[in-house]
């Protein structure tokens, strides 16, 4: 049975990948702070793992992760999800304390899924693995008003380049996914005051990170940008 950890997989894209994981049969390591989603999903799919966890607290992260493999043998798949948006504002009007969170959040967060899953495929046996990194269409092209997040992601871009190069040697790819208008509680947000925002199924981000997971070890999606059909990705700015 192939294994995988989903950080952020309490609510939105992380859990529509966890349970499109679920339903091909991996077992799932969920991770989030959020314990009682984890404990739902855990209960409703017998291959669920609740792994209860700050993603920016390394002490509580490396108990989940041990835990995990001890019960599973092995780590097959990190889907290092979770992130939040921050303020929606000019950089001036951002407080700095704002922006810590952020950064935090999806670039400490991100670093401690990474660096964890990267040691338990290294000294698995047989070794190796897959990484696949959350990005955003931010990452390329912002939209205004993004300042921590676009910066993260940038940040997390060069993790997903960095993570690809030193895996190399023990068998572990990393690739990301770009994500653009994803129907997810984050999105609403942005809906409530961009009512013509275009948008896509959540489900539709599941099959695409499902795909990059399920490749052979000797293939790899580097970058892939899954976004609504309709957005001003393409031109915009």
């Amino acid at each position: 049975m192939r294994t995988a950890i989903v950080t952020g997989a309490s609510s939105g894209i992380g859990r529509a990948v966890a349970e499109a994981l679920l339903a091909e049969g991996w077992r799932v390591g969920l991770i989030a702070r959020s314990a009682a989603p984890l404990h739902e999903m855990a209960a409703a799919h017998t291959g669920a793992t609740a792994l209860p966890a700050d993603v920016t607290d390394a002490g509580a992260m490396e108990a989940a992760f041990a835990h995990f493999a001890d019960a599973a043998g092995r780590l097959d798949l990190l889907f290092n999800n979770a992130g939040i948006f921050g303020p929606s504002a000019p950089i001036d009007e951002v407080p700095v304390e704002e922006f810590d969170k952020v950064v935090v959040v999806n670039l400490r967060g991100m670093f401690i899924a990474a660096r964890l899953a990267f040691a338990q495929m290294r000294r698995q046996k047989p070794q190796g693995g897959r990484i696949v990194n959350n990005g955003s269409i931010s990452a390329h092209v912002p939209r205004p008003g993004s300042v921590c997040y676009t910066t993260t992601k940038h940040a997390v871009t060069g993790l997903t380049r960095s993570l690809s190069l030193d895996g190399r040697a023990f068998d572990i790819a990393c690739g990301q996914i770009d994500i653009g208008n994803a129907e997810t509680p984050m999105v609403a947000a942005l809906k409530a005051t961009q009512p013509d925002a275009q948008t896509m199924a959540v489900a539709d981000v599941a099959r695409a990170v499902l795909y990059m997971a399920g490749l052979p070890a000797e293939a790899n999606v580097q970058f892939m940008t899954v976004m609504a059909t309709k957005m001003p990705y393409i031109g915009r700015g």
